[in-house]
């Protein structure tokens, strides 16, 4: 029952039961932070475990543990991949192997064994977004930003001194310092990954010899708008997982080296998607470094089917499985692969080594002498099944495939070939010394504003994408924006968005529209600007004729030329960075006097309307026309008092469920949603209702009537 086990403990920590009755530790658990710039939204902690069990925080709110993707609509694709996972990492310490591991099967106490990382550093979050624009991580922006989401954190496997354990059983220090950066972007073809950064540094008197690192996944995939993960009983089985190792050449010769595991009849559609783990590179040359592979079952330390694939009990036999592979098999009970075909609730290991700081005469062996420090980096890449593909091929791993070399291309930056040296034509910048975390960039996303009026939307954005410099050519590229919007609805089948509009420079590429079309002129026809909020703004776009009450997001991207030379198609900035979330309705009258009477909208509401979400709570009516400070109530036909609501001009749906506060939605100002939950939390009942709205300034109130059929 591993679900129940990793909720024990992940909960004992969140109600205070903090691992320091266990152990000195210098700085608090964090566990709370994930990855939010891309479409992979990964829980990242500061004592070396990754996810959060799909546990709710403090506040109640559900944070993503591996989800990918995390921005889209398309709830069929917002599909989680891990429970937890964690770094292990080992060397042979005076002859001793020793592993200290973020965590292992069946942790579920703090102090136990196989727990034995703990936080020597809050986590910091920096970013290489502007802090002109108007993204959400512009308020962490930092030149020293690798990527658009830096998180860095210190971890250790000791307590006051090197060699302390602390107590916990089995577990013999190495006396390691443990420095994590995790990386994660948010362009279109870069926002599945994240990279893992991790550098090992000794702070003990002893030689580590021949030490490895690996990332422990406890990997279940699963959709939880299908499945319910929280509930017992809710559905959600961890016993239908098919794990594999990938290695496939990338177009350099180099192998993949992807340990992956997938949903293996993808919940009826629900949870068509891999999840994968790699080591990208080290300090010591690629060539030298290998990757590893191993996978068992969840809490089988003997496996009669597969005898080699036994969870390791020990710190000698979980070294012995960083440092090797699973013996692949043959015959019915084994895939085309040589790995098992029989769905279970599979783990896997993917480790690299061995690393150090010295290496002995012929590179077969390393050392990381006091003091001295060495790293590894591995990424976590997710993807959907590429359409078409039948099984477990390689064609279904298509996207996988492409996703992970977009991550190695980052980390591998000018060092083309892999060696830990620059040669001849790999710096790029001149600099003497190797640049990694290299990306094509497209354009920054527009800075945007937004006016929100019924039936009407109206999107204003800057210019500032149209002067940025390629990191790459060095060229101002800038080509044309994408105006997209969307309406949300429960039906599955649309698309997340649509394109509204195109616009491009005149020149010899694209369509040559020239922006005319969206570009604020003068008077005189001239190109021009409008002054909001104490901003210019240089572009507009209406959308017209769409319906009131209904969620819609827009987002406008910026693309480039694209680069033949370097076999670079356009880029585009990304979809999600700038999205706004609207719901056009009725604007407020401000100090104008109330005109008209107050309506509600649909009448009759009829049960399951396309804008509800999914369950009872989901629901939702509008209360149309009101004043900027208004009291709504609504009683039954007998006169009792059924719903109080109160409403004034910064309302932004955070009374409903259906709709996300969090995405901070922009509405017109004049309209209430209500639920249908009466102040005694109950189901609205079908019938006729009367309400009044009274205008908290005036004192004026005005009456009307709606009507429920379920």
């Amino acid at each position: 029952m591993r679900f129940v086990f990793y909720n024990f403990m992940l909960i004992s920590l969140m109600l205070g039961q903090e691992r320091s009755l266990y152990r000195i530790q210098t700085s608090s658990d964090e566990y709370d932070k994930y990855t939010s710039v891309g479409n992979l939204g990964m829980t990242i902690t500061n004592f070396g475990i990754l996810g959060n069990g799909w546990n709710r925080m403090e506040d109640g709110s559900i944070h993503p543990s591996c989800q990918y993707k995390q921005h889209t609509e398309v709830v069929r694709e917002q599909i989680e991949h891990f429970s937890y996972c964690g770094l292990w990492v080992g060397g042979i310490v005076n002859g001793q192997r020793r592993v200290s591991t973020a965590i292992v099967d069946g942790v579920f106490e703090a102090g136990d064994e196989g727990f034995e990382l703990f936080a020597n550093s809050p986590i910091t979050i920096r970013s290489s977004i502007s802090s002109t624009t108007q993204d959400s991580m512009a308020q962490y922006y930092s030149p020293n930003a690798i990527s658009h989401q830096d998180m860095i954190s210190d971890t250790k496997d000791y307590g006051d001194s090197p060699t302390d354990g602390l107590g916990i059983q089995g577990h013999t220090p190495l006396g390691i310092d443990i420095h994590l950066e995790a990386y994660a972007w948010n362009f279109s073809y870069a926002d599945a990954f994240v990279i893992l950064k991790y550098t090992f540094t000794n702070a003990s008197t002893d030689t580590i010899r021949d030490l490895y690192a690996g990332i422990w996944a406890d990997a279940s995939v699963a959709n939880f708008n299908y499945t319910d993960s929280y509930t017992p009983g809710g559905g959600f089985t961890w016993t239908d997982n098919l794990d594999g190792f990938d290695e496939s050449q990338d177009d350099a010769g180099f192998s993949r080296d992807i340990g992956y595991q997938f949903d293996s009849d993808g919940d009826d559609g629900w949870a068509e998607s891999y999840v994968g783990i790699s080591a990208l590179g080290s300090n010591i040359p690629y060539s030298k470094l290998n990757t590893n592979y191993y996978q068992w079952i969840w809490r089988t330390s003997n496996n009669d089917v597969y005898p080699a694939y036994s969870m390791p009990m020990t710190d000698n036999e979980r070294y012995d499985r960083m440092s090797s592979s699973v013996p692949t098999g043959n015959g019915s009970e084994y895939s085309s692969d040589g790995y098992p075909a029989n769905e279970d609730s599979w783990l896997f290991l993917v480790s690299a080594g061995p690393v150090g700081s010295e290496p002995n005469a012929d590179t077969t062996a390393w050392n990381l002498a006091p003091g001295d420090s060495c790293h590894i980096a591995f990424t976590v890449v997710c993807a959907l099944w590429a359409s078409g593909a039948d099984g477990n091929s390689p064609s279904r791993r298509e996207n996988l495939l492409v996703n992970y070399d977009w991550a190695q291309q980052a980390y591998d930056g000018e060092d083309k070939n892999r060696n830990n040296q620059l040669d001849e034509g790999e710096d790029i910048n001149n600099n003497g010394e190797i640049d990694r975390y290299i990306l094509p960039a497209p354009p920054p996303s527009p800075n945007i504003k937004v006016i929100v009026e019924s039936r009407k939307v109206t999107l204003f954005w800057q210019n500032n994408a149209e002067s940025f410099l390629d990191p790459i050519s060095q060229d101002a590229d800038f080509e044309g924006y994408r105006v997209y919007g969307a309406r949300k609805t429960a039906n599955d089948m649309l698309g997340e968005f649509s394109l509204l509009s195109e616009v491009d420079l005149v020149n010899e590429i694209g369509y040559n529209t020239g922006v005319s079309t969206v570009e604020i002129t003068n008077e005189y026809g001239e190109p021009d600007s409008i002054l909001i909020d104490e901003i210019y703004y240089h572009y507009k776009f209406v959308n017209s004729d769409i319906k009131d009450g209904w969620l819609n997001y827009y987002a406008i991207t910026a693309y480039d030329q694209g680069d033949p030379d370097a076999n670079l198609e356009s880029l585009e900035s990304s979809i999600y960075s700038n999205r706004v979330y609207v719901f056009p309705g009725k604007s407020n009258n401000g100090d104008n006097e109330w005109v008209g009477m107050p309506t509600v909208y649909p009448n009759p509401y009829k049960g399951q309307a396309l804008w509800d979400g999914y369950g009872s709570r989901s629901k939702m009516l509008w209360f149309r026309n009101l004043p900027d400070e208004a009291e709504i109530r609504i009683f039954s036909l007998a006169g009792d008092l059924v719903n109080i609501i109160q409403h004034n001009q910064s309302y932004n749906g955070s009374d409903i469920v259906n709709i996300d506060a969090l995405k901070t939605p922009l509405m017109a100002g004049g309209e209430h949603a209500w639920d249908l939950i009466t102040m005694h939390d109950q189901a609205a009942a079908s019938g006729l209702y009367l309400f009044t709205v009274e205008d908290k300034n005036s004192g004026q109130i005005k009456e009307g009537k709606f009507l429920i059929i379920k």
